[in-house]
């Protein structure tokens, strides 16, 4: 039976919703998917991890605006942060890694592996998906502004 992309998509869609609304009280409304025209990120701060498996490779990304990185952070370390500092690139990480965790879990009967998230601040960044992917954007609205997920997979036959 051959793998499908939507598959593998619906539980990072999924684990994201219900990281934000578990971890941070945060409801999120998708607006949207498409295909990524290009290889940068969406918005500024994003958190990446590698999965991979026997049958699948994939990059997720966790793209934050300013405000919601700075509001998930503040509500994790449950004080006001106000700019991008290294504590607001931690939470990110951390929240990148649940989200991708929650995946994992889903994804159990594939035996996927994560790797470790790294986080890029910085307009313009570059991500590599894996070479045969057709990596899509999925952008969310919430109520401290806009993110989105950026998700490539590579399936081997």
């Amino acid at each position: 039976m051959p793998l499908v992309e939507v598959d593998f998509i619906n539980p990072v869609i999924s684990s994201l919703e219900e990281t934000f609304e578990t971890m941070l009280d945060c409801k999120l409304a998708r607006t949207g998917l498409a295909l990524k025209e290009n290889n940068t990120t969406l918005h500024p701060i994003s958190g990446i991890i590698g999965i991979s498996g026997r049958m699948a490779i994939g990059t997720v990304v966790l793209s934050l605006s300013i405000p919601v990185a700075l509001h998930a952070a503040s509500t994790m370390l449950m004080t006001e942060i106000t700019e991008p500092d290294e504590d607001v690139m931690d939470a990110v990480g951390e929240l990148t890694n649940m989200v991708s965790g929650s995946t994992k879990a889903k994804l159990s009967k594939y035996n996927l592996s994560m790797g470790l998230p790294s986080v890029f601040h910085g307009s313009n960044c570059h991500i590599h998906f894996p070479s045969s992917s057709h990596p899509i954007a999925i952008p969310f609205q919430s109520p401290w502004g806009a993110l989105a997920l950026e998700v490539g997979f590579s399936f081997m036959n």
